[in-house]
């Protein structure tokens, strides 16, 4: 495998791909989610959603090594020290392989507990429920390894291959149920045809890894660099626990101080717009092997894949979360119904806000992790868990789940200012490099815009709504062409588009 390579183009283009892989599978969710419901049935389908949450959240339990493997491997790859890769991968997989072992014997012991007595099961399930736990627990080792087999293909910048093996499989998680239940699978047969899913992109992602490194293919391992691996991957796994605590607090908290009822005025539409999320996640998983090959020697290029990142998640959100608030009483009428728009409509906005800030910290967290300094990213979500904690409890209290919006709201906002600073100081930003790179005039062109819109916010017309939300695209686009994408992105836009329509085998 020869030296990794860089270029604008390529992280453009892999961001695409990241995109397409993600939104597949969600839109082929929203396809079949309704079809499964009405085959299993309520209690079997929440039975079954807690299974994909389980396997979706079973790499907090890698101790980071997923994410070590490709930050090291990128950084071998950047350094042209090709020869450790092999160490790397397989030094993450063996210690993958034992936890996963460890933990499938875990949910194994621990099934007859969990089905009994901690889930509200009805005891004509058990049996089926208990069967459908052990089978998910053989699962624990392939989605741990699975992590480290495809970090090699993140690391060497070959999403078109990741994505070419996640789309299916992700897919299939949705899909396989509906041919399960097209055949009278149970549960347990149902969770078996995702799990054999599972074990075909691992054998996928690990043929693929044999191909574009050869040198994976010899087993080799370092304690050493276990050592090094689980110094990294600690504080990664310190902040795998907490993110998840700082974005679902909120709807515990206000199940506890208000009513399950009211949760769901608040859960449901922030389900659905945190799906924005897929952009800059899509970003952030193509620039972070980027900012590990890069690392602290090339600040200058650190500083120009940064600026350029923040300044496409901001066009693209902003302008998304912009129309969304306009319109979210008449999105969330026709969803939900008027009861669910008299209730979340504010609540909506107040939190389009806080997901276009928790979009922009993105970056600089990953960046953290990329250069080498998972710590900074950990701390900061520590220091954010006491106030979110108390702020969210004082304003529940006092003004209900918009209190709630607003907690979570200020408080991606506080982590946007903290990691922003740090990171300004870390890659030596300063005024001058925000205005030659038109990132200040982005944001007051879009605090203008929103300003604009506004007063369009407390009219029930559609129509001038419409007409509101057709100028301000047109403008926003036109402008932003114009003014704040300089020649360097627009030359970026037209070969990506050019690759797109005409791609090359390999960039």
């Amino acid at each position: 495998m020869k030296r990794l390579e860089i270029s604008g183009r390529i992280l453009a283009r892999n961001t695409i791909l990241n995109l397409i892989g993600r939104a597949v599978p969600l839109l082929v969710g929203i396809i079949t989610i309704p079809l499964i419901v009405r085959g299993l049935g309520t209690e079997r389908f929440g039975l079954l959603s807690l299974i994909w949450v389980v396997l979706g959240y079973f790499t907090i339990f890698d101790l980071g090594l997923g994410r070590a493997t490709i930050k090291y491997v990128a950084e071998a790859l950047g350094k042209g020290e090709t020869k450790q890769v092999s160490n790397i991968v397989w030094t993450a997989v063996t210690v993958q392989a034992i936890f996963g072992i460890i933990g499938s014997v875990i949910v194994l012991s621990g099934t007859p507990l969990l089905v009994e007595r901690v889930l509200n099961i009805s005891a004509p399930l058990h049996a089926e429920a208990r069967a459908t736990f052990y089978v998910l627990a053989l699962s624990m080792p392939i989605v741990l390894i699975s992590s480290s087999f495809s970090g090699v293909l993140e690391a060497a910048q070959r999403f078109d291959l990741t994505n070419a093996v996640r789309i299916p499989s992700s897919a299939l998680t949705f899909l396989l149920p509906v041919v399960g239940l097209h055949f009278n699978f149970t549960l347990p047969g149902i969770v078996a045809l995702i799990l054999t899913a599972r074990v075909g992109a691992l054998v996928a992602f690990i043929v693929l890894d044999f191909h574009i490194a050869p040198q994976v293919r010899r087993y080799s391992g370092s304690f050493s660099l276990f050592m090094r691996l689980l110094t990294f991957g600690g504080w990664v796994t310190v902040s795998n626990i907490i993110g998840p605590i700082l974005q679902y607090l909120d709807r515990f908290l206000i199940g506890a101080l208000l009513t399950m009822s009211v949760v769901a005025y608040y859960t449901a539409p922030f389900d659905v717009i945190n799906r924005l999320w897929i952009i800059p996640g899509s970003l952030v998983m193509t620039i972070f092997p980027a900012f590990s090959t890069l690392g602290l020697t090339r600040i200058k290029d650190l500083r120009f894949y940064f600026i350029r990142a923040t300044k496409y998640v901001f066009l693209t959100v902003g302008l998304i979360a912009l129309i969304l608030m306009l319109f979210a009483h008449e999105i969330l009428t026709a969803w939900l119904g008027n009861a669910f728009a008299q209730n979340s409509t504010l609540v909506i906005q107040i939190l389009l806000v806080g997901v276009l800030i928790s979009s922009l910290t993105h970056l600089p967290l990953a960046f953290f992790q990329g250069i080498g300094r998972p710590e900074i990213t950990a701390k900061i979500q520590l220091l954010l868990l006491p106030i979110s904690v108390l702020l969210s409890i004082i304003l529940i209290k006092k003004i209900g789940i918009v209190g709630a919006a607003l907690s979570w709201t200020f408080c991606r906002a506080i982590g946007m200012l903290m990691s922003w600073k740090v990171a300004w100081r870390i890659i030596r930003l300063d005024r001058t490099i925000l205005i030659r790179n038109r990132i200040l005039l982005e944001f007051i062109w879009f605090l203008t815009l929103a300003g604009l819109l506004l007063p369009l916010l407390f009219l029930n017309n559609i129509f001038v709504k419409s007409l509101g939300a057709m100028f301000v695209c047109i403008v926003f686009i036109i402008a932003g062409w114009r003014y704040i994408l300089d020649a360097q992105d627009r030359s970026i836009m037209f070969v990506l588009r050019n690759r797109l329509l005409r791609p090359s085998p390999r960039d």
